[in-house]
């Protein structure tokens, strides 16, 4: 009951909460890490430029097409399959860099997730052709085959003889 007693008190309770409140009212919010406006001068993308770690030479926002990316920069696209393992990566399970920019879709590019530098076993014809052979070659032998039915070949139960009793439910005599 003791027990009870000390956990339902509220002061041992919110001790240990300190943390969750001081994360709560600290500058790391949703706001702080949304993109800025996208930049119209020169001045600007040298700011935006120099905000993502980048010269103002490789800095190149995404075109204001009003999906929200702001100033947020174009990166090339390279998965984490293409990248180098052996390079001393500062996160290397995500082979990144400290303060190194992610891209817009790294969550579709990571090392689990799509490689966009592989090359395809096949070609893209060849994937429609046999994608086409194999569902219109079922869809033939389906419409061929549809009205021969398959069944299991059974005659009629047989009786001993035309319109005798060969069993009862009475009981025996």
């Amino acid at each position: 009951m003791a027990a009870i007693v000390r956990v339902a008190n509220k002061s041992v309770v919110t001790k240990y909460n300190w943390p969750v409140a001081y994360q709560v009212v600290r500058n790391h919010w949703n706001k702080d890490w949304k993109p800025g406006p996208y930049p119209k001068t020169p001045e600007e993308k040298a700011a935006a430029a120099k905000k993502y770690g980048l010269l103002p030479e490789e800095y190149e926002p995404y075109p204001d097409d009003g999906l929200g990316y702001g100033d947020y920069p174009k990166l090339p696209l390279v998965s984490g399959e293409a990248k180098d393992p052996y390079y001393p990566w500062d996160f290397p399970e995500h082979k990144r860099n400290f303060n190194e920019p992610l891209h817009a879709y790294a969550n579709l590019i990571g090392e689990d997730r799509f490689d966009v530098s592989a090359k395809p076993r096949y070609s893209l014809l060849t994937q429609v052709l046999c994608f086409v052979g194999a569902v219109g070659g079922s869809a033939v032998i389906y419409y061929y085959l549809d009205d021969k039915r398959m069944f299991r070949p059974v005659l009629p139960k047989q009786y001993p003889a035309e319109g005798v009793v060969h069993y009862t439910f009475e009981p025996a005599q």
